[in-house]
């Protein structure tokens, strides 16, 4: 039989009962029971709230951010992050629509709740279980305490830690604040992370440049990022969920009704798939950076480093080591690299290490630009200006040209030959550099002597050539590895008048929140100041944000005298001087620009080419060869090989620029010389003097050429000059003759009139030092 009781009285029954029950208890089960729900309670509190994070945390620690590395324009070149692609952008930067797009799509009344929204809870319910549309019903600052303070666990424990630190957020920061924090914070799908660098991804530009159809577009990826990618699997669901953000908006009356028709018909054109530029260089960068701040602040961050590299001349570098070096399939050249620099402060304008970076079957993602390689003769200048600064040698000092054996202690003798299988008997200085002939360049080695080359090397930044005991006279050859950097560095010493110039390639390196952290001295230039340069050099400044600045020398190093330098950079220039091997016209000359210093370097296994060239402005370094050591085959230096690089690249590097000639010092002065001898011309000079200018260090003029003709020991059996070991051995076979000889400082005698020519290879004895005993 059923009761008439209403359920009301049935409930008010039960609970007196139970009250009347308790109330019987003994005092002890009271108590017992009492402290067991406060205990209950401490401990669901303590487990709910322990180690809860500190709103605090926001700004104190906040999320990572992407090192961005750019180029002197501020193009980027490279993020560097852990597994975030994050870009911090200020709120006050962006147009209203672009926040305004992502509180239509995901909070529209966060400017008026406190941290959570009753409306917005029961909207998502009644939009997802009445509807049939799932939508999320938390703020925009329980997403961003979920996402940068918590996880994304669904328990109940979370939820009551999300909404505790929401209200705590609210209270702490300004709503504009708040919004800032999000934006820079939330996934947009991949690795982006943050609205600029969402922005970057998907369009190529930055978030203050976005228009209101990318705006909403990006505004409705947060929610779910991989399945609204317009570069996911379903692509038209991007579009889909970007009217959604547009109907919104035009709801809530953030946009008009025409602003919505012309987003919704505006177009959107994606960028492509983010590519690594400048990838040798970037990467080498990336590792400057962490040996200086660590891995974990340039992975993390947020540093903004603007560099030197020039991303429109480095991309050029890159295309022409490609397109020229697959010419090259016959000659077995399988690799290519550049070096572009400003000798004056060091920036380094362009790095290519290999001829394709992800070519790692040939591994093309080492380095060549780092990498030990033989320079060949491009190594040559430096041995000569050395002798130049020492006063031993001149550019009108003749050196005999003929065989020649260098007799080394405790090693086979070293008896080197000429790169076109010749000999060319008395050698002006500037001849035997500019045709870079191989016997004249070994003995200017041997009087400045092994180890004071060396030594003397190392101030030109010649750093990899340790114990003196591991070379021999090949060293001026290209018998000792150096780096590209090195050698530019070297090269650098004599374009900056015998100042040496470390290469650097950062400009300025700034942290996440704009304080500089490092910076080369430069000073601030203004618009017309700009306009001008581009006319006169255009890679002589940089930008910073929306500031011009103009790098100023830095402090230098000075390793030989300014006239030493002009001189190896006058002889490197004559295209004179150097067209017995190259002809007077080659890949060494520069259309526009006759004032360029150049110097070619091939090893005598054909494992290493260069062409190396500058004039004040621009430096640029090439070498082409094989990372496994294979030799090339028929490459001409000046023909083929890195020549034709070289000059493409420097053509395009000195675009704008005017001619620019080296300065001549006060303490360079000029003579005229007979083209034999190498000595001044006197003032009666006879038939055979051919006078010529050339330049001599004050103090180094030589003395008049009066007449060649002296007293000289014959061997009898060949009739040319004896040699040491000829009269040492055979003193029955000599006889004394008179001839027009020159005398080499080595004492090497050449025979001009004598009928068994320049005579037998000389023997040339050389101490531990490397010196020659003369």
């Amino acid at each position: 039989m059923m009761s008439d009781e209403s359920p009301h009285h049935r409930v008010s029954r039960l609970r007196r009962r139970i009250f009347e029950h308790v109330q019987n208890l003994p005092l002890k089960v009271k108590v017992i029971s009492a402290v067991s729900l406060i205990t209950i309670f401490a401990v669901l509190t303590i487990y709910t709230f322990w180690d809860l994070p500190s709103p605090k945390n926001l700004t104190a620690h906040p999320a990572a951010a992407s090192t961005r590395l750019l180029d002197r324009y501020g193009k980027l070149i490279y993020e560097i992050y852990a597994s975030e692609r994050r870009t911090p952008i200020a709120l006050s930067t962006l147009p209203k629509y672009v926040w305004q797009a992502t509180l239509a799509a995901e909070d529209k009344d966060f400017y008026q709740h406190g941290g959570f929204s009753v409306t917005g809870i029961l909207r998502a319910f009644f939009s997802t279980f009445i509807r049939g549309q799932v939508q999320g019903g938390s703020t925009i600052t329980q997403q961003l305490v979920k996402k940068a303070l918590l996880n994304d666990n669904r328990t109940l424990r979370r939820k009551i830690r999300e909404f505790t630190l929401s209200a705590e957020v609210e209270a702490m920061y300004t709503k504009d604040q708040i919004l800032e924090l999000y934006l820079n914070q939330v996934p947009y799908g991949g690795t982006a992370y943050g609205l600029e660098a969402a922005t970057q991804t998907y369009f190529g530009k930055s978030a203050k440049d976005l228009n209101l159809a990318e705006a909403a577009l990006l505004a409705g990826l947060p929610q779910a990022p991989s399945y609204y990618s317009p570069l996911g699997s379903h692509p038209e669901m991007a579009k889909t969920r970007q009217k959604y953000v547009l109907d919104q908006m035009l709801e809530d009356k953030f946009i008009t009704k025409d602003q919505y028709n012309q987003a919704i018909n505006t177009p959107l054109h994606y960028a492509p798939p983010p590519s690594l530029n400048a990838p040798h260089f970037s990467l080498w960068v990336k590792d400057l950076l962490v040996k200086k701040y660590g891995l974990q602040t340039v992975e993390q961050g947020g540093l903004t480093v603007t560099t030197s590299l020039d991303l429109d001349l480095q991309q050029y570098a890159q295309d022409t080591v490609a397109s020229e070096t697959a010419k090259l399939k016959k000659e077995n050249v399988g690799n290519g690299a550049v070096l572009i620099t400003r000798p004056g402060t060091g920036e380094i304008l362009g790095m290519v290490g290999s001829r394709d970076y992800f070519d790692t079957a040939h591994d093309g993602n080492v380095n060549v630009v780092l990498a030990l390689r033989q320079p060949g003769s491009s190594i040559k200048p430096v041995n000569y200006a050395i002798a130049f600064e020492r006063h031993l040698l001149t550019p009108a000092t003749v050196l005999a040209d003929k065989p020649t054996c260098f007799d080394q202690p405790d090693q086979k003798p070293y008896c080197p030959d000429n790169y076109d299988n010749k000999f060319h008997g008395p050698t002006q200085v500037r001849f035997a550099l500019g045709n870079s002939f191989n016997i004249p360049a070994v003995k200017a080695l041997v009087i400045n002597g092994l180890n004071d080359f060396i030594a003397s090397s190392s101030a030109f930044g010649i750093t990899t050539w340790d114990n003196p005991i591991h070379y021999g006279p090949s060293l001026t050859l290209g018998g000792g590895e150096v780096t590209m950097l090195e050698l530019s560095t070297a090269y650098g010493v004599l374009d900056n008048q015998g100042e040496r110039v470390d290469l650097n390639p950062i400009l300025e390196v700034q942290d996440r929140n704009g304080k500089v952290l490092e910076n080369v001295q430069s000073k601030k230039i203004d618009p017309a100041t700009v306009a001008k340069l581009q006319k006169s050099s255009p890679d002589s400044y940089f930008v910073i944000g929306n500031n011009f600045y103009q790098e100023t020398p830095p402090a230098n190093i000075r390793v030989i005298s300014a006239g030493s330098a002009y001189l190896v950079t006058h002889i490197l220039l004559d295209n004179n001087a150097r067209s017995a091997t190259f002809g007077p016209v080659s890949y060494l000359n520069v259309s526009g620009h006759p004032e360029v210093s150049v110097k070619t370097g091939t090893t005598n296994d054909k494992r290493d080419n260069w062409t190396i060239g500058y004039n004040p402005d621009i430096l640029v370094s090439v070498w082409v060869g094989n990372n496994n050591n294979d030799p090339m085959s028929n490459i001409a230096s000046g023909v083929t090989g890195a020549s034709p690089i070289w000059n493409k690249i420097i053509t395009q590097a000195l675009k704008g620029y005017p001619q620019h000639w080296p300065i001549k010092p006060a303490e360079v002065e000029g003579a005229n010389v007979c083209q034999i001898s190498g000595l001044r011309v006197p003032d009666s000079p006879s038939p055979d003097c051919q006078p010529r200018f050339e330049y001599f260090l004050t103090g180094t003029i030589p003395p008049p050429d009066t007449d060649l003709r002296r007293d000289i020991p014959i061997f009898k059996p060949t009739q040319a000059p004896a040699t040491a070991r000829q009269i040492s051995e055979q003193p029955d076979q000599i006889e004394t003759q008179n001839h027009a000889a020159l005398i080499d400082p080595l004492n090497t005698v050449l025979c001009l009139d004598c009928a068994g020519g320049f005579g037998n290879p000389d023997q040339i004895q050389i101490d531990r030092t490397g010196r020659a005993i003369r």
